[in-house]
This record gives structure tokens, sequence and C-alpha cells, in this order.
């Protein structure tokens, strides 16, 4: 329904809602009453006519059309009582977070369900932006759902948002170069500094550009560790020595054979080209790279590999970041319970397998990692598996964008880390993001 709509309803409720004129001049407040009457009749039968119920499902814009066969499934199977419509967010995600702050900012109830990254939820929450999910609906999207995943969701205690897609990394190699691949950042070092002796294909691709990527990589680095950036209140910084260790891990990394010379501006896709491009012998980046290799290198398709993401410490498995999108109801939505419905219908089954075979982003229901639909298109599904159910997640604070780019800002360049004084540098600046002080960079 249109906002003209909503206002002429919402007038008829107002007509409707005066119960009584006075009594006196009868015959006119009978004529008036039957006029009344008679609009009235005639709008219902309007309306009646205008078919399913119209949901605006703010989202990402997916190139693969996943989304888009997601929507049709969900608009075919609902009986009639909703139609989801798929609105564009921007590309980037700086500029989709920007523009759906601004419209529930200012209570546009045109906004039904929207796609959230999984960084943005306290926020949103926080602000009254969001409805939780409570009832039969969070016992729905709970029910078999990766726990981390779902933990992206969570803030103070209540579920706002369930995840539609996760995401994680692997560690990608070359076989030819490798044969059996490494298991810890030490062992990884020291493989790419051989490959350099012997004149071979030796870089490391990875995440350091001042953005979201480079605080994935630290926040990888400090779970993987043992460690934390926030405590979980979001009220101090708890880097300890698990951060020292990600921080020297990262400047060895940099100032060591296997840095790519462009590093400090390098992102997963600027990673992706590279490994193609055959300088490279490792990339740690998403599961997007797979079909990507396929379909642009086949030759080297056929030794590339991968593995879980290296250790940190030797014999603890890594505690990869988790990624992805979550779906919520946004609080100035007429169509609340429908809107529940429609993104538990976005999430289910059926077009999770949708997403990861054409979308190519994990599932976050657990089940379907044992589902061989999955299989032949996504022959990691096990180590991604592994690693999203022992997965950590970014600091949870409604004040995340600025703890973020306070993060990326002091570690790339990550040649230009100083362990001792970073870490020193980023209690301070982080402290002062969590009390609503000093500049963001």
């Amino acid at each position: 329904m249109s906002n003209r709509g909503r206002q002429r309803s919402n007038s008829e409720r107002r007509a409707r809602g005066r119960p009584g004129a006075r009594a006196w001049r009868p015959v006119i407040g009978l004529a008036v009453a039957a006029l009344a009457a008679s609009a009235l009749a005639a709008c219902g039968t309007a309306g009646a006519s205008t078919g399913p119920v119209t949901l605006n499902f703010y989202f990402y814009p997916d190139t693969s059309h996943a989304t888009q066969d997601s929507i049709n499934n969900c608009n075919n199977q609902n009986g009639g009582k909703y139609k989801i419509s798929y609105q564009l967010l921007p590309q980037g995600s700086d500029d989709q977070r920007q523009q759906l702050v601004r419209r529930l900012a200012a209570h546009d109830d045109t906004m039904d369900i929207l796609g959230l990254d999984v960084t943005w939820e306290a926020e949103f929450a926080q602000a009254g932006w969001i409805e939780p999910w409570t009832g039969a609906y969070k016992a729905e999207a709970e029910a078999g759902t990766l726990v981390p995943a779902l933990d992206t969701g969570i803030w103070k205690g209540k579920l706002y948002a369930v995840p539609d897609n996760s995401n994680t990394q692997l560690l990608w190699y070359r076989s030819d170069l490798v044969p059996n691949p490494p298991t810890t950042w030490a062992q990884m070092f020291a493989d790419s500094a051989r490959l350099a002796r012997e004149g071979k294909p030796h870089l490391i691709e990875i995440q350091d550009a001042q953005y979201e990527g480079a605080t994935v990589w630290f926040n990888t680095m400090v779970a993987s560790a043992g460690g934390t950036i926030l405590n979980p209140d979001a009220t101090k910084v708890t880097l300890g020595a698990p951060g020292l260790k990600a921080l020297s891990i990262m400047k060895q990394l940099a100032t060591g054979p296997g840095a790519d010379p462009s590093l400090d501006v390098q992102m997963e896709n600027q990673n992706r080209i590279a490994m193609e491009g055959g300088s490279a012998a490792f990339e740690l980046n998403y599961p997007f790279v797979y079909p990507s290799m396929k379909a642009d290198n086949p030759a080297m398709f056929k030794t590339f590999r991968w593995a879980l993401y290296p250790e940190v410490t030797p014999g603890v498995p890594a505690k990869v970041t988790i990624g992805g999108t979550d779906l919520t109801v946004s609080a100035y939505s007429q169509h609340k319970a429908l809107a529940f419905q429609a993104a538990l219908c976005i999430r289910d089954r059926q077009n999770q397998i949708i997403n990861a075979d054409v979308g190519g982003v994990p599932p976050t229901i657990t089940s379907l990692y044992n589902d061989p639909a999955l299989f032949a298109d996504y022959p990691f599904h096990a180590d991604i598996l592994k690693e999203l159910e022992n997965a950590s997640v970014r600091p949870k604070s409604p004040v995340y964008q600025v703890v973020s780019i306070d993060i990326s800002h002091l570690i790339s360049p990550a040649s230009g880390i100083n362990p001792a004084g970073t870490k020193k540098s980023m209690i301070s600046q982080l402290n002062d993001a969590l009390q609503s002080k000093g500049l963001v960079p």
C-alpha cells in the first residue's frame, strides 16, 4: 500500500472512530451517515482488489540472482498473503548502512524487512529501529541455526536479527607449489620464504587496506590467540597478550618475503586477482574465489586447493571472524507479523541452498552441511562448517563503526605496526570511542 493509501485508510479510521454526531438534525445526520457508509464500502471494495500486502525488503545488490530467486519462491508459496519487493541498497557496505540509518531515523514506514551486516545489530537495536524476535518466530529462527551465526543478532540478551547467510575465510593455496598446506602462521611464513628462495610464486594474499577487511583480519588473529578486542558489555578494551601476539604476526607478514607489494591497499577482490594472476602461493579469503578461479584460470584451478585457516597457537584451531547478513524487521513496518513470516521464508532451507550454490555464501542452517544438494558446487562445505562452528564475532557495540575505523587506521599499513606502541594507542583510542570521546580518523 502506498503512503497515499495509508493516509486514506487513517482518515477512514478517524471517521469511523467518531461514535456520533449530536442527535439533533436527524435527517441530515442520517444522510451524512449513509454517504459515509457508501464511501467506506467503496474503499473497502477497492482495497480488497489490490491483492496481497507488499513487503519492502531492503538488501544488498545480489548480481548472482540468488536473492531474487529466493524472493520469487516466497512470493509463490505464501498463498497470496504478501508480495516481497526487492529494494536494492547501494553496492558499498558503508553506503548501505547510511541509507538504512537515514530512513529509519525518519521513521520510514515503507521499510519492512532489512538485510543487516552482522556488525550493525547493536547500533540499530540500541536506537530502537528494529523489532526483537519473540515467541514462535524466534523459536523457528533458532531451530537448527549455527550458534555463532545466531549470536551476531543478539544484543543485551534479545534476538534482534536472524542469520540469512554466513561467511568465513579459508586458506587457499596451490598444491603444485605446496603439496601439504601449512597448519600454522609460522609454517606458512616458512613455506613462503622457501618458495621465494626457489624463485617461485610465494606471496600471501590478505586484506590490509584501511577498511573493514583489515579489522576482520585483526579480530581473527586476536580471537585465535585466545583474546577479545572488547569485553562482552562493550565497555572496556581487553586486548592483553593476545592483542600483542596478533599485532606481531601481522607485522611479520608485512615485512617478510610473503608480503604483496600492494598489501596496504589490498582488498578481497585484489587478493583474488593476484592469486589468479600467478604471483601468490597462498590466499586468505572467502569461498567466492573458488568459482572465480574455475572460470578465470581453468589451468590453475586444477591445483587450487583449500585448508582450514592457519593457527596462531599450534594445536589450537583458529577462530575466524564470522561474516554474512542477518534479517530483521523494521520497528516502523505496518505489517510486522507478515514481515517476520516472510523473513523466515527468505532464509528457509530451500533458499539457503540456492544462496550457497548460486550466490556462493555459506548457509546458516547446520544440517544443510550434510545435504548432498550442497556438495557438488560446494566441495569445501565440511571445512566451512568447522570454521563457522568455532567462529569469532566482531565486537558488539552501538559505536562499532567508530571502533572498526580506529582499528583499521592503526593496523594499516601493517608494515607500520609497532606491536607494543600500536597496542597502547589502540587501547586509548578505543576507550575514547566507547565513551564517545576523541576524533574519528
